[in-house]
């Protein structure tokens, strides 16, 4: 299709880490983009990546069934990208993670869009003692019970700039002489931002096959131990490592779960003790990122680029060989 002629794409969650990436990667294809926000006041650098008019932030909240309904109006795509790890205030797990996924879901289909792609997460079962695994688990079935066809990726962790994984550990080294080690021989393969937004634009192209799930990691699979020994490296840090038990674990994420934005929740802990990795079903049938046709980037390759700042004298020190 010509550009002129690409269907309208509406992208809940725009202005969030993932949200940025997939509103470029669209914007460069030549897509014209509602970016649906609950403060389009704050989400103007949105615009930047596209030409006059083609990125337009709307106010949405996926709690609101007449809000989401408004901004898929004549769209042809709609990307939900939203979920949240902590419960604060009208802002529940079930609430966001369910009951807004099935809005965005039944609206998707109410204005008769062909593409539907939601982001969900690896590992994140109907079973799970995690209240939010469990929530993103219900949110894929009302996804699925209301837009059959819908397209769901299960990503492992998100890295690169911004993210709220590695970042978060570079804080953590930077403030704490012992880091507390949680989950040390669980094993996680993080995926890169910028793969997960191309296998949306992929999708939104109809290069996707509809009515999927598909499970992006990155082609590195570490332990949690071995993420730390890496982001050490890359800080020019020598912080002992020391291995808590998950019960203590839960003990240390109590106070700080109160905070209002918590470095460590319950739910985080539970995550952490388990493994995070793309299962073999999905290798095989190849709903995976080189199922899809796209090599995966490694950590190698990113993690220098932005870690760089937890260390002591920035980017100007000198690493060791």
């Amino acid at each position: 299709m010509e550009p002129n002629e690409l269907p309208l794409v509406t992208i809940f969650g725009a202005s969030g880490f993932v949200g940025t990436q997939v509103v470029q990667a669209l914007a460069r294809k030549g897509y014209r983009i509602r970016a649906a926000v609950r403060r389009p006041d704050l989400a103007g650098h949105l615009r930047m990546p596209g030409a006059v008019g083609q990125i337009v932030p709307v106010q949405a909240n996926v709690r609101n069934a007449a809000s989401v309904l408004r901004a898929v109006q004549g769209a042809g795509i709609v990307i939900n990208l939203v979920g949240i790890g902590v419960q604060r205030g009208a802002q529940q797990f079930d609430a966001v993670n369910v009951e807004g996924a099935k809005a965005v879901a039944e609206a998707a289909r109410a204005v008769g869009a062909q593409v539907l792609v939601h982001v969900s997460g690896l590992g994140l079962v109907a079973d799970s003692s995690s209240a939010f695994a469990r929530s993103k688990a219900a949110g894929e079935e009302a996804v699925s019970a209301a837009f059959p066809q819908a397209i769901i990726l299960r990503p492992s962790v998100i890295f690169g700039p911004g993210d709220g994984f590695f970042t978060r550990m570079g804080t953590f080294a930077r403030m704490l002489p012992v880091v507390p080690l949680i989950g040390a021989d669980a094993r996680m393969q993080p995926v890169y931002v910028g793969d997960v937004a191309d296998v949306i634009a992929k999708a939104a192209a109809g290069d996707v096959r509809n009515g999927r799930i598909y499970e992006l990691g990155g082609p590195e699979i570490e332990t949690n131990r071995e993420l730390w020994q890496r982001v050490l490296r890359e800080t020019g840090r020598s912080n002992p490592l020391l291995p808590v038990s998950q019960g203590l674990a839960s003990l240390l994420a109590m106070p700080m779960g109160l905070l209002p934005k918590p470095p460590l929740t319950g739910d985080q802990v539970i995550l952490l003790g388990q493994d995070n990795l793309v299962s073999e079903g999905a290798t095989k049938d190849k709903r995976t990122l080189l199922g899809l046709g796209i090599t995966p980037v490694s950590m190698d390759t990113i993690l220098p680029t932005y870690l760089w700042r937890f260390r002591r004298n920035g980017q100007f020190e000198r690493l060791p060989a």
